[in-house]
């Protein structure tokens, strides 16, 4: 069963639906699909979940996690989904996988008063419970994070209302040590025997060690191969941890050399903003389809006939500082002429989203890459 919510339906997701004549959650989102029968009720969802041993259920959206919190008790979807959603219960799963990790949960009005020199410097601050980047903060000393901690009201009523409270909480925060490396993002669900299957692996640059934004993430073949063995081993021993099974997930790490160390995951679906089409448009994988089939990619013969390019997606988004009120348009066409080899256009409605396009594409070289790090996205907003 699929539940569709804002902010972001990809075509190919609607017509995987179609086409496999998939139920959906009847709601606003779910009308849009026209003249489709498989659309059910509330009702019958939550009988379908509590009485089909092989429910399998996926969202597009964060939005979503209210709906499933609240309908779905009768499963263990909500206990799974709370293990993911809340960092803390999150880091307290990985306790006996990563002993030494330094990380401490403190409520909003504890971090206010808290004594900056009690903490390991460098680490991230971030709300217990939260999405994309918004209220994330690296922190390299004490006087850094009293300049964070004098300006977190301001910023918190800068993205206070943009989710639901089930999506960003910040009534508790995470403290955590900052973990340097390359990071990855891994698009897995667990099969019905609750074996990890891998169907995309993404590379997350960064401008430089102050970035926590979500400006690109690219898959070629050199990262699959290099990867999958050693992300689906890591997968596995989480999902026997938390006994995962028919479930999809978004998990983010870091590489310290041979080290894995993971940074969050995102139950219940792959990459956001059907950012994950990107495997359909690299590899011809449906990832849709992969998880309701339980399906496991041949990578072998995937990767066959792949060479050097990269695949990827990146998100044009608008600085907080920017208010979406005052602007007037977006110079799309200025924008787009960064992108040589586009694959998918996404115009995003820039007045209510922190997004004002994404983009699937094809680059050849590195290069091209870091160009999309470094455009100065307000050029093309005019106010």
């Amino acid at each position: 069963m699929f539940i569709l919510n804002p902010p972001y339906v990809s075509n190919l997701l609607a017509e995987t639906i179609k086409k496999n004549h998939y139920k959906v959650l009847r709601n606003k989102e779910a009308e849009k699909l026209g003249d489709y029968n498989g659309i059910i009720s509330e009702k019958e969802a939550k009988e379908e979940a509590k009485n089909n041993n092989c429910f399998k259920l996926y969202t597009n959206s964060e939005d979503s996690v209210e709906w499933i919190l609240q309908n779905l008790n009768d499963t263990d979807i909500p206990e799974k989904l709370n293990l993911f959603k809340d960092k803390i219960k999150f880091r307290e799963l990985l306790k006996p996988l990563y002993p030494d990790f330094y990380y401490k949960a403190v409520s909003l009005e504890d971090l206010k008063s808290l004594n900056p020199k009690e903490l390991k410097y460098p680490c991230i601050l971030k709300p217990a419970i939260g999405f994309l980047s918004f209220g994330v903060y690296p922190v390299h000393n004490s006087e850094e994070f009293k300049k964070v901690i004098s300006n977190i009201d301001k910023d918190i009523n800068d993205f206070k209302g943009v989710f639901p409270l089930e999506v960003v909480n910040t009534s508790m925060f995470l403290i955590e040590e900052m973990i340097s490396g390359d990071e990855y993002a891994i698009d897995a669900y667990f099969n019905c025997k609750g074996e990890a299957v891998i169907l995309n692996i993404f590379h997350h640059p960064f401008l430089n060690e102050n970035d926590v934004t979500d400006r690109v993430y690219y898959t070629s073949k050199n990262i699959i191969e290099n990867y999958l063995d050693k992300f689906e081993s890591l997968l596995n021993k989480i999902g026997k941890s938390a006994g995962l099974k028919n479930f999809p997930m978004h998990l983010e790490l870091r590489m310290q050399g041979e080290k894995m160390i993971p940074i969050e995951i995102n139950p219940m679906r792959f990459a956001g903003w059907c950012d994950t089409d990107v495997a359909y448009y690299a590899y011809g994988i449906n990832m849709y389809e992969y998880y309701m089939e339980d399906k496991k990619p041949d990578w072998t013969k995937i990767l066959d006939s792949k060479g050097d390019e990269m695949y990827y997606f990146t998100g044009a988004e608008i600085s907080p500082s920017i208010d979406k009120k005052q602007i007037k348009s977006v110079d799309y066409d200025s924008y787009l002429s960064y992108i040589k080899k586009p694959l998918d256009i996404r115009k995003i409605d820039y007045r209510t989203k922190p997004l004002f396009a994404i983009v699937i594409g094809r680059a050849d070289t590195k290069d091209e890459i870091n160009t999309l790090l470094n455009i100065d996205l307000t050029k093309f907003i005019k106010i």
